[in-house]
Parts: C-alpha cells; structure tokens; sequence
C-alpha cells in the first residue's frame, strides 16, 4: 500500500510505502499528480518517506515503479527521501545520473526538514 499525500499549496507530494509496493500504487500516485501536473506544469517537490523500501509484490510492479520515475522525473524539481536505510544515500548516488530532479537524503525523523529543504529551491 502506498500513502500518497499532494499537498497542493506547497506542491509537494509525499509518498509513504506501507508494505510491498503495487502496480495498482503507480497508477494511483500517477491519478494523484497528474492533473495537478497538467495544470502547474510540475510539482516543487516529492518526499518519500518510509522507514525502509519495502520491495515490490511482483516484476510487473517492480516496471511500473521504473515506469512511474520515467514519466515524472522531469517535472519534479526535488525528492528527499526520509528514511532510516541507506535508500536515501543510493537514490541520491544513483538517481543523480538518472533523474533530473535533484536528490537528498534526510533521517525517517527529518520530514520537516526535508519539507523546508524543497521550498528552498
């Protein structure tokens, strides 16, 4: 199940996996941004938040994700990722090279500041 929160006056959405991720959570987080994105043009931030990456539920979910990223990366200026793994620190090694937004990990505990870190930009 993914918790998917778009906070439309800051233009941040939030999104926090509770157990292995969906293909049915992509198209729900795309039906959640979407629009907002046709009319905005994009969205100030993502935060994803989540204790540790909980996985996929199959390989079909596991290319929705992939999927997901592709059609979104270049309309989101920042990710933050909040989390207590290492996910944060490889999103931002590796997404850098993949992804236009800009990434930065933060602590589980950090959401606030991962919040103030995206309306900086």
């Amino acid at each position: 199940m993914l918790n998917i929160t778009l906070d439309p006056d800051s233009a941040i959405v939030t999104l926090e996996p509770h157990g292995t991720l969906s293909e049915e959570d992509f198209r729900r987080a795309g039906a959640a941004v979407d629009p907002f994105i046709e009319l905005h043009g994009g969205l100030r931030g993502m935060i994803i938040h989540v204790h540790s990456f909980p996985g996929w539920d199959s390989f079909s979910a596991m290319i929705s994700h992939l999927s997901f990223v592709q059609q979104h990366h270049r309309k989101v200026k920042r990710i933050a990722v909040a989390s207590d793994s290492n996910l944060g620190n490889l999103a931002e090694a590796i997404g850098s090279h993949l992804v236009a937004a800009e990434i930065r990990p933060f602590g589980f505990d950090q959401l606030e500041d991962a919040k103030r870190w995206i309306l900086a930009g």
